[in-house]
């Protein structure tokens, strides 16, 4: 039922210019609209009244809402599988459909599938194919039934990874004996800023104008402080459905910013339930009208940035004599340091100035329960460390794989490894 206001005197219709669909007024209709006009008679001397009209059971946008409502499982074994890959920025996303004969367990079920990579930035057009290659399979949260979500990564004709497939790299490292024998846990914590559509300006935000200065916006409550909450809750609730390892939500410090938790998961399933997230997320806000962003800085200012902080914790980590293997872990990552920050998000320079929360970007540091530092271990159980540079549109296939890389296979020179030690004021 929809609810139309309309002035007493003067009766507004808008109808859709050029539109071959637009269906004229009903009797019924002018009936419905008549009888409630009548049935106001006693708030004479109002500009405005209401009326209720029944919306045409045969309208086009009942039946459009009705098909993608369907539920074709009674009907065909078939389902559709929505194709998902990175693209040739390394953070956009792209998808397509296709039929499959029926439903399937196990991405190895799938057939392998092709693109155009010259009209995503990931090959000339003189030769232009790339192959897809299925690695994870989620229920599709938009579609229901049988149908699904499959995280992809792309390759040549000839089998080689394009040099934008992280993945390849990630699962070598995942796969890697001492790596497999740590188990090593990662929970992920995606921040992300909700824009208005035509400005991209931050959703709750006055066009053009500021509101007021951070404080009662982290995971505030109400109109005033919380902006997109609808939007966070249905991508929850979708992601859960789906079989992605969310474990939480909250609002962020600044307005229009929001966060949410994938974990804990063990290596290579990070980055897959990351990016499916990711995808999720994107078709919803795509379907609200609101535009996602995962820039490092959306506004420059006295405003926090969004990161992808990034827990992590291994086997030895996690046993007894465990601190003291994160802080060896703690002094391999001071030695990359550079190496990590360049793989950690483009734009991340804007965000880490070692202030809102965040380390200077030239300099490393760690501490128990210092937000502030690079690396922050729990004071609870000193049993897990954060890694809080990784910016919000890091590839998590890059960042925990390398992760795992500098904590476990990775060993310095005993020399680096005493300098490093005496620095950090670490007795490894």
């Amino acid at each position: 039922m929809a609810q139309i206001l309309a002035p007493s005197i003067q009766w507004q219709i808008k109808m859709t210019k050029n539109s071959s669909s637009a269906r004229p007024i009903t009797a019924k209709m002018w009936s419905s609209l008549l009888l409630n006009q009548k049935r106001k008679g006693a708030a004479k001397g109002s500009a405005k009244f209401r009326v209720f009209a029944l919306q045409s059971e045969s309208s086009t946008v009942n039946r459009l809402e009705d098909l993608l409502k369907l539920d074709t499982t009674p009907y065909t074994d078939k389902i559709i599988a929505e194709y998902i890959w990175i693209g040739g920025s390394g953070i956009d996303l792209r998808s397509k459909s296709r039929t499959i004969s029926k439903p399937v367990e196990h991405p190895s079920e799938l057939p392998k599938w092709n693109y155009d990579g010259s009209s995503t930035g990931q090959a000339p057009g003189e030769d232009s194919e790339v192959i897809l290659y299925p690695q994870a399979i989620f229920k599709d949260p938009f579609r229901g039934g049988n149908n699904i979500l499959v995280i992809c990564d792309s390759y040549t004709p000839a089998g080689e990874p394009i040099p934008t497939n992280k993945r390849y790299r990630a699962a070598q490292i995942f796969s890697d004996p001492k790596v497999v024998q740590e188990v090593p846990w990662y929970g992920i914590e995606q921040e992300y800023t909700l824009l208005q559509t035509n400005v991209k300006w931050p959703l709750g935000w006055p066009i053009g104008a500021y509101p007021g200065p951070q404080g009662p916006y982290y995971c505030g409550v109400g109109a005033d402080k919380s902006f997109g909450r609808d939007i966070s809750d249905a991508h929850y609730k979708a992601c859960l459905y789906s079989g992605i390892n969310i474990s939480g939500t909250n609002g962020e410090v600044m307005p229009g910013q929001w966060e949410y938790q994938v974990g804990p998961s063990v290596g290579i399933e990070a980055g897959d339930h990351i990016w499916c997230s990711r995808y999720i997320l994107e078709r919803i806000t795509e379907q609200a009208g609101v535009v996602l962003t995962l820039d490092p800085k959306p506004i420059e200012g006295d405003w926090n940035g969004a990161g992808c902080h990034t827990n992590y914790s291994t086997k030895s980590m996690r046993e007894e004599g465990g601190f003291e293997v994160i802080k060896k872990a703690i002094l391999n990552l001071s030695l990359r340091h550079k190496e990590h920050i360049s793989a950690y998000g483009e734009g991340n320079e804007r965000r880490l100035t070692g202030k809102h929360e965040t380390a200077n970007i030239n300099t490393f540091s760690w501490g128990v329960a210092n937000r502030g530092c690079s690396i922050r271990v729990g004071r609870d159980t000193e049993k897990q460390g954060k890694d809080r540079r990784p910016a919000s549109n890091m590839d998590p296939y890059v960042v925990t794989s390398l992760l795992a890389e500098t904590t476990i296979l990775w060993e310095p020179t005993l020399e680096a490894e005493a300098l490093a030690a005496q620095k950090l004021s670490l007795k490894v």
